[in-house]
């Protein structure tokens, strides 16, 4: 679906330049900005590949008080490709950093509150290690602080992965000549019930949303997407938890065979402080499967820290 919002750019050291746009809740353009400006700012970070509808039921929560930010990593939607072809994780952090102080330049000066998705979660984390000042406090929905097996000392878990680091080094000179294919596939009516067959979608997931974050997924650059990817095997942010001091809500989907379920309760048990929300029915596009439920509960979230503008605090979850 298509949002009501003005995009600009943030240029990148490479100068890559970076897509973020600000939702205007339906406010003509002559004004709006200053409208905005005074309102607490919530910053919204992708999973890898993800369509930027995987926000709209958050976007039609927040942006009725809020200012609601999203950005693009370089290589997905609106942004370029990247102009050094550097897809490496601190290079999105890189990125996240410059969006985030242009955030706070264009609205009222103070850090967002930040909502990270799948592999967003690992990004926001690491910008945290660097700059926590930048991150007063955080939602991580779907994701971990690094891929299956990261930061895990016994062997198997070490062996699978780096099995998965050599076989996606092999497949990258590949990826030109099996991305038309892919692409093709993607574009057939056979990807979503694949997906449903499989259980990556789960039955309640909308179709006319699945059909956009396949038309994006088919859009997008293939080699941005796989050395994205490549990045994310590299490191973890496992280290950074024991850091945190700030107020954390984990939203984990029970049926997510992505990043499956107990691995968003280790993370969990790492920040016992956190609050936390288990969606049933819902896998790795909860976003858009428990849209509501997930965003009346980080609209709770945020009243019951003082960080939104609502009148009326929700339960945001089970404290840890």
């Amino acid at each position: 679906m298509p949002y009501r919002r003005a995009t600009h750019l943030v240029s990148a050291p490479d100068g890559t330049r970076v897509a973020v746009h600000t939702h205007s809740s339906g406010m003509p353009e002559e004004g709006r900005d200053a409208a905005l400006a005074d309102r607490p700012t919530v910053l919204l970070t992708n999973g890898i590949g993800t369509s930027e509808n995987f926000w709209r039921h958050i976007v039609a929560d927040l942006e009725q008080d809020h200012r609601v930010v999203h950005w693009d990593y370089r290589g997905h939607g609106m942004s370029e490709e990247s102009r050094d072809n550097d897809y490496r994780v601190q290079v999105h952090v890189d990125d996240l950093e410059r969006v985030t102080e242009a955030a706070m330049a264009r609205g009222d000066g103070r850090p967002p509150h930040h909502i990270a998705f799948s592999m967003g979660v690992r990004i926001l984390l690491e910008l945290y290690r660097r700059r926590p000042e930048l991150v007063p406090s955080m939602t991580l929905i779907a994701g971990t602080p690094g891929v299956p097996g990261s930061a895990d000392p016994r062997w198997g878990p070490r062996v699978a992965l780096s099995a998965a680091k050599g076989m996606l080094a092999a497949g990258t000179p590949w990826v030109p000549v099996v991305a038309p294919a892919v692409k093709a596939f993607l574009a057939t009516p056979l990807a979503d019930p694949l997906a449903r067959a499989v259980g990556a979608l789960r039955p309640r997931a909308p179709r006319e949303d699945i059909a956009e974050f396949l038309d994006a997924l088919y859009h997008m650059s293939a080699q941005a997407y796989w050395r994205t990817l490549r990045g994310l095997t590299e490191g973890h942010a496992w280290d950074v938890l024991p850091s945190i001091r700030v107020p954390v809500l984990i939203i984990a989907a029970s049926n997510d065979v992505l990043v499956p379920l107990s691995e968003v309760q280790r993370l969990h048990r790492a920040l016992p402080q956190a609050h936390w929300l288990q969606v049933d029915d819902a896998g790795h596009a909860g976003l858009l499967e428990a849209g509501t439920e997930i965003a009346q509960s980080v609209r709770g979230f945020l009243d019951a820290h003082g960080l939104g503008d609502s009148a009326s605090p929700q339960t945001p979850g089970t404290p840890g």
